[in-house]
């Protein structure tokens, strides 16, 4: 039997043995913590060919874009509860409520001049914005992708498991369900070679819309994306990623380019009339400006 009492230097090494198995957790969670802050703050970076520039700060949820032809610019910020608005920051910088009282005002798409807005909530109506004036046009669950062309109006829902692909016609009001159990499909656009686009944000994957109804996946491997927009470039992708999101472009010969990464929740991209994009950094609560890098603006 052995009970020979610990020795005074074992005591001290014990009492640190103890003291660092106990740090570990605290440090561990100062780790955490200091990654997390590092991914917020950490520049977006831009790819070689390109660079951007902050256009506007304390745009609370910035989730749409309209440019107008005045030189003003119509965004939707995206909060919840009533909460939400649309807004109009005009070319001087000044802003003016243009819709209030709102839950998650999230897609919005220029037509018939005015403009058509969405609400991500049950049971609201897609509406129509134009010469001051709310038009109710139809009743949808959660929707968020809109795209207009010629007498269609096209609005996607995003829900999981049970969202819906509609399709309203200006002419007579009807509204035709042209999908069923669509599961987070966020965005909805038609590209230059005539191809009609959607995600699935979970999946994390482009589908094709086809007649046959099959609507085979044409872009995978993607991380959440949400908005699609196609122009003579390609097809540019928005990750609503809460860290390190992308911005992607698909170019015609269909090689994937990241233009921007260290993105935070990117909603939607538009072109302005001189050349440029412009992105809402929903996650960050601002508007992004995209420039070529070889143009002077």
């Amino acid at each position: 039997m052995n009970d020979a009492p610990e020795t005074p230097t074992s005591i001290p090494t014990t009492r640190r043995r103890y003291a660092l198995i106990l740090a570990v957790p605290g440090l561990l969670v100062l780790a955490a913590a200091g990654f997390f802050t590092w991914q917020n703050f950490y520049p977006v970076q831009a790819s070689q060919g390109w660079r951007y520039q902050v256009l506007h700060v304390d745009v609370p949820k910035a989730a749409s874009l309209v440019p107008a032809s005045d030189g003003s610019l119509v965004v939707s910020q995206e909060l919840r509860d009533g909460k939400g608005s649309i807004v109009r920051i005009l070319a001087n910088g000044r802003r003016e409520t243009v819709v209030e009282g709102l839950s998650k005002p999230d897609g919005m798409i220029s037509a018939r001049g005015g403009w058509v807005f969405s609400q991500e909530i049950e049971g609201a109506m897609v509406n129509f914005f134009k010469d001051g004036k709310v038009t109710a046009l139809f009743k949808g669950a959660d929707v968020q992708g809109l795209w207009n062309e010629g007498d269609d109006l096209y609005a996607i829902e995003d829900r999981k498991g049970d969202g819906r692909l509609l399709r309203y016609h200006w002419g007579d009001g009807k509204l035709t369900v042209l999908r069923e159990g669509l599961s987070e499909t966020e965005s909805i656009t038609r590209c230059t070679d005539g191809r009609m686009l959607y995600t699935e944000k979970e999946k994390g994957v482009v589908h094709q819309l086809t007649e046959d109804g099959r609507d085979p996946v044409v872009l995978s491997n993607l991380n959440q994306p949400t908005f699609l927009m196609c122009d003579q470039r390609g097809l540019w992708i928005s990750e609503d990623a809460t860290h390190r999101a992308r911005l992607l472009l698909i170019d015609p010969q269909g090689k994937r380019q990241t233009i921007l990464s260290f993105l935070k929740a990117p909603q939607s991209i538009v072109p302005t009339a001189h050349g440029t994009y412009l992105l809402a950094e929903g996650g960050r609560d601002r508007i992004l400006e995209l420039l070529p890098a070889q143009e002077d603006h």
